[in-house]
């Protein structure tokens, strides 16, 4: 597993992480035996860095990662969380000293920590993006030991660009796959000058990039690529990036010939995220051992060649960026 060094925290992290959303919620059942062995089998695989939130399942996520730390014993991974997801309502005025302190302090307990490697501010609407107040709340918490890093995950770039402003905004997480191609355009760069990490997320396009769904393919009803293909309970680009899965279907099988041997397609995806040298993190999710070893075995792959990287890239400008590009 190669190692990516963190922006200016001195963390260095393996450049693939764990992304903990499936095994909270919203990606169907997940029983609790399977989301532990999937962790131990990232961490055993090289991976130092586990992403969550306060939401995923409701603190579950948190929950099971507390579970599976303390069994394990040893060097502990980067663990990143989330906070502002739980407000209600969720409006922008709600992240404050008072809300933020709640929030961080119930995943310190979750946890079982006493102080938390990274909080994110979760994906806030863009006004939040413009209220010094609360990126000072977030200095108050380092200065009082209860977070040593904070970041903010972001739905837009101009939001990502937003954040990069303010001094102590240590990491941006953004979606950046085949199909979500927009932050290299700019953002990454800009984060580079900062010295800020970059963590990326839906690295598969919630699976259509893993080659293995088709036009009848089940979801179900408590996985948000049933309920939420149109934006029904959140972001739409957080469901297939935001592709018309019928569409990025089609696009998925004009991209399957040019899967090198070796590889399975969702290792392939991951390795071309790994390309750009912006990219600090990337976290797919993993409900099982061998989804958890077979993402982290896509550090290892070779790199793709700058022809298939034109390939890739002119796949995308004719059937994906039409409708995506200029959204987020």
């Amino acid at each position: 597993m190669h190692q990516r060094r963190f922006g200016r925290t001195g963390w260095q992290v393996s450049e693939i992480g764990f992304g903990s959303w499936a095994i909270g919620a919203d990606w169907g059942d997940v029983e609790e035996k399977d989301a532990i062995a999937a962790l131990n089998a990232a961490l055993d695989s090289g991976v130092s860095m586990i992403d969550t939130a306060d939401v995923y399942g409701d603190g579950r996520a948190e929950k099971l990662i507390a579970k599976t730390l303390k069994g394990r014993g040893g060097a502990r991974p980067i663990v990143a969380t989330k906070a502002g997801k739980r407000l209600n309502p969720h409006v922008a005025s709600g992240y404050n000293r008072k809300n933020l302190t709640s929030f961080v302090e119930r995943s310190l307990r979750y946890l079982e920590v006493d102080v938390l490697d990274l909080v994110q501010l979760h994906c806030p609407m863009t006004e939040v993006f413009y209220q010094p107040e609360t990126f000072e709340a977030l200095e108050r918490l380092v200065e009082e030991g209860k977070i040593r890093h904070y970041g903010v995950s972001v739905e837009k770039v101009e939001e990502g660009i937003k954040a990069l402003q303010y001094p102590g905004v240590a990491s941006v997480q953004i979606i950046y796959n085949m199909f979500r191609q927009r932050p290299a355009e700019l953002f990454f760069d800009m984060a580079r000058q900062k010295d800020v990490a970059i963590i990326v997320r839906v690295p598969l396009a919630s699976g259509l990039l893993s080659g293995k769904f088709r036009s009848d393919s089940n979801f179900s009803a408590k996985d948000h690529r049933n309920y939420n293909r149109q934006g029904e309970a959140f972001d739409v680009g957080e469901t297939f990036s935001g592709v018309n899965y019928e569409e990025g279907l089609q696009a998925v099988e004009e991209l399957r010939p040019l899967l090198p041997p070796g590889a399975t397609m969702a290792q392939w995806a991951l390795r071309w995220i790994l390309m750009n040298p912006a990219v600090t993190v990337t976290i797919p999710g993993a409900k099982s051992v061998r989804q958890a070893q077979e993402n982290a075995a896509a550090s290892d792959l070779p790199a793709l060649s700058p022809q298939l990287m034109e390939r890739i890239a002119d796949i995308y400008e004719r059937r994906i960026k039409p409708a995506v590009h200029q959204r987020w």
